[in-house]
């Protein structure tokens, strides 16, 4: 490098963002959004936000294992390092093609990203992120490489280096740092280094093999054995502390040709295919699980519609409840817990917020009950994709060893609707029609995210028994996908496509089967694993506005696939009747009120019931209605049994009539009243007789009419008029309620006009604090300390009122620019560059170059002024 081209490279990291154009910057602080939050004043300030050690964490942590690898080789290369030593380190001796291939993209990344700097034959990790990444005795480098020769005989004294230098066969020197650099050049030359290792015995290789991969400390005792001692005596093992010796960094690399990784991964992990289906066959088994997925909800929150389960007093539903949801649902508890959390997270159900808290649903599941299928499918999905909440930890413990419950605190989890995301948009990168390996979509994220998962160090001995949260995730979202109809046989599906905006691919018009054989289209497909090294869409999360539409899109492509609802049933002899599809919304509604579900699927399968039967009794119905409902909508004779089951019921409802006394009994058959208080079971209401046909109460009418039909009557509520109540199971509704919003993963990604914007406030005030003034009465720039080179001091201008106030109307005769300081009603002091237009009324108005427009400011909140030098611009 010449001179002049050394003098043009730039000294820092703020110097290097200062040359970068309006493009450059936007990439980096899209990548990085905490870097504008709030937005940085000028570049030195973003410089030095973009090396604190949150942000260089936060940075690393989104890199991909190449990048990252990338990474730790700098933070192990001398400072500054040139793209062919980079280049050595990543590929080896033997100069790996696909390493060479991919390295310029990977060190792309980390300049991008403002985590590297300088020109390519100086290369600069910044300074946080070496002293990260950078071997240490209490952290080891990823890399498993030691100190450099340097760095371990920092604290040797001088005799002992140079007894170190003859015994490996160098001249002896005047002074320990050319000793050590003769030392440190020697374990760098290949050659001499070769030859070196050749005069020690086998044993002392073996000792340096078992090393050379990290973790490079070793034990000895303090008489080492011989091969040891030839080890130590050529400073091949350096001590560096009691009993505890390294190797050097530079006799490592020798050892591994080079390689500061043992096995560099330039590549992407590929995702591979585990079966193939038709297209057609995967969007019908996904529409088939979207409707099942409808259901399981309408089944839920009509469990719930009376009043759910009570909430605890920490949040959530209780163990107990939990279970009795699941047992209502025919699905083990870890799904209730899914289908919980997902009516919670699309607003469905809450608590009601009264004194005895508990759980119902909300007045907008009314709302979404009365939309199309498709819509309500897509308002799941759309809430599942991007929700923060995480059901999959539902029964863990949290930090304090509480167990964690569903409709709890503590569940969310912002990694979740990246990785969601994430795992989608690669099964949106294999063929249409194909389904992964879970291993392989799981090895692909931990590629992507190698921070994210656990240590590295630990991944030996606990990854086969602890997964890192983002595996689990990834897992759960693989199932949860499938229970919700985003995918149908592991496969996306369209909808589930359009659901996260990947474009839809082109299908042939030939063999249904898709080219290269036959499919069974109700089998399990090829098994033949699908290598491939295509990189899926590059998807990101999309805004609110981008979620709708994909939403909508999704919605649109899912309906055509969903059958029309039906007009009728089934009705058969064993008290059964089954719906062969969806059924029309009045008729769901009134069967789900005369009946039990008993099993779900492609047909549903309800059972009547004497408790069913009441029930829609107590709703308003008669016998007669039920009758003709029944005769109405069965393309089968309404069995016998179950004609006789509801006039039977409907014989005995109402026959018992309980109001509001306390609570009272009454019947015109006084000798059922002395069979109710002859009953023993009845103890517990507290009856007594007020008439031959009256029977008073201490329970409330609630508890009475539950009472006497756990006692086998069919007891009507009634009003104080003695007419019968009616009562709906869709009674109990929660006030108006906000759906949970998810807990963002760090600053959301700012959008083009923030972007823009920010940019162009920073190159504003990196023009404010970066002009030149011209020198003030004391010596500095406008009467503040002059800094190196011309560069402002870092303080305000200060300068006396009537200066302030002459300096300004002067500037607005000669139209030249002024450097101020300013503090705003706050308290915030700025520097701005102004063009004085006028000057009146205590006030300046001026063109500010730093907001890039005019604006007027109080002369009493200038805190001084100064002319920017004659070469200023």
């Amino acid at each position: 490098m010449s001179t002049e081209e050394k003098s043009a490279a730039p000294r820092s990291l703020a110097e290097a963002l200062r040359v970068r154009d309006d493009v450059s910057l936007a990439a980096l602080l899209r990548s990085r959004p905490d870097l504008i939050t709030p937005v940085p004043t000028d570049l030195t300030q973003l410089a030095t936000r973009a090396g604190t050690r949150a942000s260089v964490v936060r940075a690393l942590e989104r890199l991909d294992r190449f990048a990252l690898q990338t990474a730790e080789a700098l933070a192990v290369a001398s400072d500054p390092a040139s793209y062919g030593e980079l280049l050595a380190l990543m590929g080896g001796d033997e100069a790996d093609p696909a390493v060479s291939a991919a390295l310029p993209r990977a060190a792309a990344l980390l300049r991008e990203q403002a985590l590297v700097w300088g020109p390519e034959d100086r290369l600069r990790l910044v300074r946080t992120a070496r002293e990260l990444l950078a071997p240490s005795p209490q952290h080891p480098s990823p890399t498993g490489l030691g100190p450099t020769v340097r760095e371990a005989t920092a604290g040797m004294s001088p005799g002992r280096i140079q007894e170190i230098l003859t015994a490996a066969g160098l001249p002896s020197t005047h002074d320990s740092v050319s000793a050590v650099s003769a030392l440190a050049a020697l374990f760098a030359d290949r050659q001499r280094m070769a030859a070196l290792l050749a005069q020690l015995p086998e044993e002392s290789r073996e000792v340096l093999a078992r090393l050379v991969w990290g973790p490079p400390y070793g034990q000895v005792t303090h008489d080492p054995a011989h091969h040891l001692r030839a080890l130590l005596d050529r400073g091949l093992l350096l001590p560096t502390a009691p009993g505890t010796v390294v190797l050097p960094r530079e006799v490592a690399l020798h050892l591994r040709a080079g390689r500061a990784h043992r096995t560099p991964e330039p590549v992407p992990t590929p995702v591979e295919a585990a079966a193939t289906h038709r297209p057609q066959v995967v969007d019908a088994t996904a529409a088939g699980q979207a409707l099942a997925a409808l259901g399981v909800v309408e089944e839920l929150l009509k469990e719930w519609d009376e009043g759910g389960p009570t909430v605890l007093r920490s949040g959530g539903l209780s163990v107990r409840d939990l279970k009795r949801t699941a047992v209502a649902l025919d699905v083990p508890e870890p799904v209730a817990a899914f289908w919980v959390e997902l009516a919670y997270g699309a607003g469905l159900i809450a608590s009601d917020g009264e004194a005895d808290e508990r759980y119902a649903a909300t007045p907008a599941y009314d709302e979404w009950r009365e939309l199309p299928p498709a819509e309500r499918w897509a308002r799941l999905a759309g809430t599942w994709l991007t929700a923060t909440r995480t059901p999959g930890v539902v029964g863990g413990r949290d930090a304090k060893e509480r167990t964690l419950s569903a409709l709890g605190p503590n569940l969310d989890r912002s990694a979740a609707p990246e990785v969601r995301h994430r795992v989608l948009a690669l099964l949106a990168g294999l063929p249409e029609g194909a389904s992964p390996t879970e291993e392989s979509v799981l090895a692909r994220l931990r590629w992507e995210r190698p921070l994210r998962g656990p240590r590295r160090e630990q991944r030996e001995t606990r990854e086969s028994r602890e997964d890192d949260l983002r595996t689990r995730i990834a897992r759960w979202t693989l199932s949860e996908a499938e229970l919700l109809g985003v995918t149908g046989r592991g496969a996306l599906a369209s909808p589930g496509r359009a659901l996260i905006g990947a474009p839809e691919p082109s299908r042939p018009a030939e063999d249904p089967g898709g080219p290269g054989g036959h499919r069974d289209p109700e089998g399990p497909g090829d098994k033949l694993p699908v290598h491939h090294h295509r990189t899926p869409p590059a998807l990101a999360p999309a805004s609110a506005a981008e979620q709708a539409a994909a939403t909508a899109t999704a919605a649109r492509l899912l309906e055509p696939l969903f059958p029309e609802p039906l007009d009728h049933v089934l009705l058969q002899a064993d008290l059964t009747a089954v719906a062969p599809g969806p059924l029309e919304r009045p008729l769901a509604e009134l069967l789900g009120v005369l009946a039990d579900v008993e099993s779900r699927g492609g047909a549903t399968v309800y059972r009547f019931t004497p408790g069913s039967v009441r029930r829609a009794l107590d709703a308003g119905r008669t016998a007669a209605d039920l009758h003709a409902f029944l005769a109405r909508h069965s393309r089968t004779p309404v069995p016998q049994p179950l004609t006789y089951l509801i006039d039977d019921v409907a014989r005995r409802h109402g026959q018992l009539r309980v109001g509001a006394a306390s609570a009272y009994v009454r019947c015109d058959d006084d000798a059922t009243l002395d069979e109710i208080l002859a009953d023993k079971r009845a103890a517990g209401l507290g009856l007594r007789r007020l008439a031959p046909t009256v029977l008073a109460a201490q329970a409330d009418p609630a508890a009475l009419l539950e009472g006497l039909r756990a006692l086998g009557f069919a007891p009507a509520a009634e009003s104080a008029a003695g007419d019968v109540l009616i009562t709906r199971a869709d009674s109990h509704r929660t006030p108006p309620r906000t759906a949970p919003e998810p807990v963002p993963d760090g600053p959301p990604a700012p959008d083009d006009t923030l972007l823009a914007a920010a940019i162009r406030a920073v190159r504003a005030g990196d023009l404010a604090s970066t002009t030149p003034r011209k020198p003030g009465p004391g010596g500095g720039e406008g009467g503040a300390p002059g800094g190196e080179d011309g560069a402002p001091g870092g303080e305000l201008p200060r300068t006396g009122a009537a200066e302030t106030l002459a300096t300004m109307q002067a500037a607005v005769l000669t139209g030249e620019a002024l450097w101020i300081g300013y503090v705003n009603a706050e308290g915030a002091a700025s520097q701005r560059v102004i063009a004085p237009i006028r000057v009146e009324g205590g006030f300046v108005t001026a063109y500010d170059h730093t907001a890039d427009e005019v604006r007027t400011y109080p002369l009493h909140r200038i805190t001084g002024v100064a002319e920017l030098a004659d070469d200023a611009g």
